[in-house]
């Protein structure tokens, strides 16, 4: 992939059944502690809006996602992000898209004045953490067995990196 084939800009409306799709078939239990979504479920509603998203495109198709809103409503915390999603289809993997929705996140969230940016991620979904460390990202603490997943109990890792210059 060269970089020019690859465009991220924010989400509209119309992206919502590319994205439905995508949130659909990236599913798994190695990164998700919700079930499956429905066959016609729909990605945008009052608490997940389309200027939440930044979309990844590949020839002119939806390849990837993250979503990056801020952690709470609350005025002492406004300059704090929060990545609460990231996807990128099976056939678009291994092309750095992942790590390019992460920089575009942080980027736009700095942009929103956060000084900060955090996540959420499983304790056994090592490539997300694995990504995530390679983007600066440190683990800042950890709930063990904090979900049962499958049969497992699965740690819940909190992570987070500044983005004050």
């Amino acid at each position: 992939m060269h970089d020019e084939d690859l465009i991220i800009r924010p989400a509209q409306a119309e992206d919502e059944k590319e994205l439905a799709e995508l949130n659909r078939a990236a599913w798994s239990w190695q990164s998700e502690v919700a079930p499956r979504p429905a066959e016609d479920a729909g990605v945008f509603d009052e608490r997940h809006t389309p200027d939440q998203f930044l979309v990844a495109l590949l020839d002119g198709r939806v390849v990837g996602y993250i979503r990056v809103v801020p952690p709470t409503p609350l005025v002492s915390n406004r300059h704090v992000r929060q990545i609460q999603g990231l996807a990128v289809s099976a056939a678009a993997r291994g092309r750095g898209i992942g790590r390019a929705l992460v920089e575009a996140g942080c980027a736009a969230a700095r942009e929103q004045g956060a000084r900060r940016i955090t996540l959420r991620v499983l304790g056994h979904n090592s490539p997300a953490r694995h990504l995530y460390e390679a983007c600066g990202f440190v683990v800042e603490g950890s709930l063990a067995e904090e979900f049962l997943i499958d049969g497992r109990y699965v740690d819940d890792i909190w992570m987070a990196r500044s983005l004050a210059l």
